[in-house]
């Protein structure tokens, strides 16, 4: 095995050491591999979509990476740089990129000395090419060392930095897109403009051998522009850079929760230390608890009917879990009597909401306030506001019966005469004071 060779196993031995296998996956049959490098946010990054007068704005965390996929040559490090491709979704393909002096010097090089070219050059610089080159010119400032590890390193730390994005990422609109293709099309001269087909979103990087005038690598486009979209779960109605945006805050989310999931909290309940993948933390208000003592609250109060109660646990706070969290929590069973009780607490509240007064149906019927009619749509049953009973148009309220407190049903009747005749003073004292004295003369007459 030659100097290159040890270099190269050395150099992939310590990117798997260093990265889990979701950040680098090597490819054992040869020197080649990827390496996924999510670029450092600092806080409060927001991501825009603007579309028309529609503006689109959320605070992230975290970006998805960009791919670096890369084949080491035989030579390297010694005299060539890795060969190697580099894609992400949520870059332009026609940003202007500052002509910073480094910048200028290495497209004058590229360019041949042509002012013309060179503008053209620097207007067209895709984002990814302009990485792509300063993953070149890092190869070449380490004159013949190993160089992956840097490459990472400036993927992450410096990247966003290089192209000039601080706290702010705008995603191009598919309208803005679609006016730069057909009015920003400079002219270029004969012979260029092969070199110039910048309509990708992707850079690669054919390895050449160590130049001494210092070209580098020669940059070609790769791959198509559009992100990758998942038919199976993006609508068919949303446009490319909605389906992007999508997909960044989804990749956001799952972020922020394995971070949660992987760190170290305390309950205030149970006072015990847990991982986050323990423990549930409420929307509303930010606060965590284990698992165990937010299930074990959740179902004392809905078991005893109280789902009003069901709370954030820190005291005078009123934030409520959301309802997956509560599913999770206590279980399908649980949470079905939760919902209804939810449900009917809630209709409760509204002042234009009554139920149906038939015994077998009692579904939820909206008042019109300007009638005193109401119509259950389940049952169709029509029946009076004041008095629940049929309807019975413009006449009076019927005068509430004598045995208003008595069962309403045959059988309940009859189990209550039965209940009375055969009952003690004392049962019987009891019953009277709970149905009225009217009881008495209901026992001698027809039940």
């Amino acid at each position: 095995m030659n100097a290159d060779a040890e270099e190269q196993e050395d150099e992939l031995v310590a990117l798997q050491s260093i990265f889990d296998s979701e950040e680098f996956v090597r490819n054992e049959s040869k020197a080649a591999g990827e390496i996924r490098a999510s670029a450092e946010l600092p806080a409060g990054f927001t991501v825009v979509l603007k579309e028309g007068e529609t503006v689109r704005q959320y605070e992230i965390s975290f970006l998805p990476p960009l791919v670096l996929t890369f084949e080491l040559p035989e030579n390297y490090p010694s005299s060539s740089p890795p060969s190697f491709t580099l894609t992400c979704s949520w870059l332009t393909h026609t940003q202007v990129i500052s002509s910073s002096s480094h910048w200028s010097q290495y497209w004058v090089i590229e360019c041949t000395g042509s002012t013309e070219v060179l503008q053209v050059c620097l207007r067209l610089l895709p984002q990814l090419s302009a990485l792509a080159a300063q993953l070149s010119d890092l190869y070449r400032a380490t004159r013949g060392a190993v160089v992956l590890f840097s490459w990472v390193q400036f993927l992450r730390e410096d990247a966003l930095k290089f192209l000039d994005i601080h706290n702010l990422l705008e995603l191009r609109s598919d309208q803005h897109s679609a006016q730069d293709t057909q009015s920003a099309e400079p002219t270029i001269p004969a012979g260029q403009d092969d070199a110039l087909n910048e309509d990708d979103v992707s850079a690669s990087s054919s390895s050449d051998p160590l130049d001494p005038t210092g070209q580098g690598a020669s940059l070609m486009a790769a791959c198509p522009t559009e992100p990758p979209q998942n038919k199976d779960h993006m609508r068919s109605d949303l446009t490319p850079s909605q389906i992007l945006l999508s997909q960044i805050l989804i990749f956001d989310a799952d972020q922020k929760q394995r971070v949660f999931a992987s760190t170290v909290f305390d309950c205030s309940v149970c006072f015990m230390s847990l991982l986050g993948s323990e423990c549930v933390q409420l929307l509303d208000c930010g606060h965590i608890f284990c698992q165990a003592c937010l299930a074990e609250f959740c179902k004392i109060q809905i078991k005893e009917g109280t789902v009003r109660g069901v709370t954030c646990l820190q005291e005078d706070c009123t934030a409520t879990p959301t309802p997956a969290q509560v599913r999770t929590l206590v279980g399908e069973e649980l949470f079905s009597r939760y919902d209804h009780l939810l449900l009917q607490s809630t209709l409760a509240s509204m002042s234009d909401v009554v139920y149906c007064p038939r015994r077998s149906c009692g579904s939820a019927v909206i008042l019109d306030k300007s009638s005193t009619v109401a119509v259950c749509s389940v049952c169709g049953f029509a029946f009076c506001v004041k008095c629940r009973k049929t309807y019975h148009g413009k006449e009076d309220c019927p005068t509430p019966s004598r045995y208003v407190n008595l069962p309403q049903s045959y059988e309940g009747r009859k189990a209550l005469v039965e209940d009375y005749k055969g009952a003690s003073r004392r049962r019987r004292f009891l019953l009277e004071k709970r149905y009225g004295s009217s009881l008495k003369a209901f026992t001698v007459e027809e039940i």
